[in-house]
């Protein structure tokens, strides 16, 4: 290593090394901003990964910021303890691995017309892998994942891109992967198997890691499985796990109350919604509103039931297709997000009108109005006009900031109001 260079005066030797910092030097590179350099490219996934696609990362040149020339000779002191504490850097991260790892300096010769010839460090070096990891301490942690990716490289070949993207992934879940290996395992063997999770056969995996380890499962399965395996690709996530690849979900209950007479004597019933889909009840309105107390609190209405909705989930309610050929009103709250769910429901239900999301109950429920936490923003594409007129007023906050009004604000004698006037034979298939 080329000497570091003298400086004219010996009370340099005393100089503090904070003043490297109170001189304005502060954006000189240190030891730690080459470590913390390396520890970027550790946390962005690129040292486990060069080794698996082969990117020529080493020797890796890091150029460092230090004096410019016409510094040399204001700053000299400064200068000499820059490169000392580089120096003893390289020397320090050598010493503990035990070994030469570490980085080395790069010096560029600067011949200046007061100072002479001096030699200032441009770049520090990591030769080898084996040396930037050294340099963050992250050599058990590398070897660790290099010993997982040969195991699961090993089990499912189609998998090695997915090792080279998501290494820190790999290494986050390095006690779980005997059982993940597994679930792929048996999964792969048994496609669409049209069993419960429970019932996966795996020693040492229950249904509770499986349950957990869904969202990772699914990215694994997606590029182990023949398109042919995925039993519903519209399903995704990890709430979607059970119905992409072919499992007996939990069957989600539907509860609802006869607001006209009794079945067998029962007027408010929860079943699973495959049985609920099996119904075909002969009452011709539909009534879906969010909240429990208007639920129960429905007002008779004849020929008709009311479903306690499930928010942002209406997929149970479309298996059952006799509901496409009944009147259906939705009953949800008078903001932004309310209008997004009416407009889920009519993908499944087109002919869903609205109840009681009208302007008019708005406006005369002013002294209710709260506020929306998180309103919604994007653009809905099945409200009918009006809905779409006060649905833009209320996401622009033409009316207020965030203006909400609860369904269950609203006044019992408005609500009753509102369903005298209902006629579904003049509202089916309007807009």
């Amino acid at each position: 290593m080329p000497a570091i260079p003298r400086s004219p005066s010996r009370a340099a030797e005393s100089l503090p090394r904070q003043r490297l910092y109170e001189s304005g030097m502060s954006n000189w590179t240190t030891p730690a901003d080459i470590r913390s350099r390396v520890l970027r490219e550790w946390q962005r996934g690129r040292l486990l990964s060069a080794s698996l696609t082969g990117e020529a990362l080493y020797p890796w040149r890091i150029p460092l910021k230090g004096p410019t020339t016409a510094l040399l000779a204001d700053q000299f002191d400064a200068v000499r303890q820059w490169i000392r504490a580089l120096a003893d850097g390289a020397k320090t991260e050598a010493g503990k691995s035990g070994s030469s790892a570490g980085y080395r300096l790069e010096f560029q010769e600067i011949n200046h017309r007061q100072l002479g010839r001096n030699h200032v460090p441009v770049a520090a070096w990591l030769d080898t892998e084996g040396d930037a990891l050294a340099l963050i301490g992250k050599r058990r942690e590398a070897a660790r994942f290099h010993e997982l990716a040969t195991t699961i490289a090993l089990a499912f070949p189609q998998l090695q891109t997915w090792l080279a993207r998501r290494p820190l992934r790999v290494l986050e879940q390095a006690d779980d992967w005997p059982g993940l290996l597994g679930v792929l395992r048996w999964i792969a063997g048994h496609p669409r198997p049209n069993v419960y999770l429970r019932q996966i056969d795996v020693p040492g995996v229950h249904s509770k890691f499986i349950e957990r380890q869904r969202a990772l499962l699914s990215e694994l399965l997606d590029l182990v499985l023949p398109a042919s395996a995925i039993a519903a690709a519209s399903a995704g996530g990890a709430a979607g796990f059970e119905r992409r690849y072919g499992f007996r979900a939990k069957p989600l209950p539907i509860r609802f109350r006869l607001l006209d007479g009794t079945l067998h004597g029962l007027t408010d019933l929860t079943v699973p919604c495959d049985e609920f889909a099996r119904l075909s009840l002969l009452a011709r309105r539909v009534f879906i509103t969010e909240n429990e107390i208007n639920f129960l609190a429905f007002p008779r209405v004849p020929d008709s039931l009311v479903i306690f909705g499930a928010g942002y989930g209406f997929d149970p309610l479309a298996e059952a297709s006799w509901l496409q050929a009944r009147d259906i009103f939705y009953w949800g709250d008078i903001d932004s997000h309310g209008f997004a769910i009416l407009d889920q429901l009519r993908g499944h239900f087109p002919h869903a009108r609205s109840l009681l999301m009208d302007r008019a109950t708005l406006l005369a429920h002013r002294p209710l109005w709260g506020r929306e936490d998180t309103p919604t923003q994007r653009e809905l594409s099945r409200l009918h006009a009006d809905e779409a007129g006060l649905y833009d007023d209320l996401r622009h906050d033409r009316l207020g900031p965030a203006v909400r009004l609860e369904q269950e604000r609203i006044g019992f004698a408005w609500v009753q109001a509102a369903l005298a006037v209902v006629d579904p034979d003049s509202l089916r298939g309007s807009s």
